[in-house]
């Protein structure tokens, strides 16, 4: 580990830190806001990937351990700790959240770009489609015992089409390797990832839509 990775860490930390303390004291009396405020702001990480030497800095100083604390902290936990999570599957799904990083940082260490993506939907779409389709949303749909919106799906398109072309125009510009740019790919893409968060139900689309996201980006990318 060199002093990049030592100085990417640290600001990754603090950032994280100052979020966490935000969604504590500011927004703490609405913990649906404050939930996802965490869900969107953290998954800002991917920004940071492209500065670190080696991933695996990454996984071993950063998403792992997370990973392995929020497994503490659900039910299935061989150690009982006290949690205030109360909403159910909730600290799964933030194991889930945690843990899908991890993943995909070791499987595409060499294309940290797909994890960004794949990453997009779950934090920026699914997180910004939960706001949305709870204040607004008219037109419920049910799948698998879970409530949706009309309003909040297209919510997380658009929120995932845009934020994946954002995503791309970042890592480009700074001069991370990327494929040549096609806005099809991207939409085609934003369209399963939404149709894969409306069929998942309590936290698992925190698994299953990185999962296939990364998969059809990488299809993409040997194509």
């Amino acid at each position: 580990m060199i002093l990049t990775d030592v100085v990417a860490l640290i600001i990754v930390y603090l950032y994280v830190a100052v979020i966490f303390v935000i969604a504590e004291r500011v927004l703490n009396t609405r913990p649906e806001v404050s939930r996802k405020f965490l869900h969107i702001m953290v998954g800002n990480m991917i920004f940071a990937m492209p500065f670190f030497s080696d991933p695996w800095v990454m996984i071993l100083f950063l998403t792992l351990p997370i990973t392995v604390v929020l497994f503490f902290l659900t039910e299935y936990s061989p150690i009982k700790i006290k949690n205030s999570v109360t909403e159910s599957g909730h600290a799964l799904g933030l194991f889930f959240y945690a843990g899908i990083w991890t993943v995909l940082i070791a499987v595409f260490s060499n294309r940290l770009w797909i994890v960004a993506l794949a990453i997009v939907p779950m934090v920026y779409g699914d997180g910004f489609a939960a706001l949305i389709g709870q204040k607004f949303g008219k037109f419920k749909y049910y799948i698998f015992g879970g409530e949706k919106s009309l309003e909040g799906s297209l919510t997380m398109f658009v929120i995932t089409t845009v934020m994946s072309v954002f995503v791309w125009m970042i890592f480009t510009s700074i001069g991370y390797p990327m494929p040549k740019f096609n806005i099809v790919y991207i939409i085609a893409i934003s369209a399963v990832a939404t149709v894969c968060e409306a069929l998942s139900y309590g936290g698992i689309d925190n698994l299953t839509v990185p999962a296939i996201t990364s998969i059809l980006y990488y299809l993409v990318a040997i194509s």
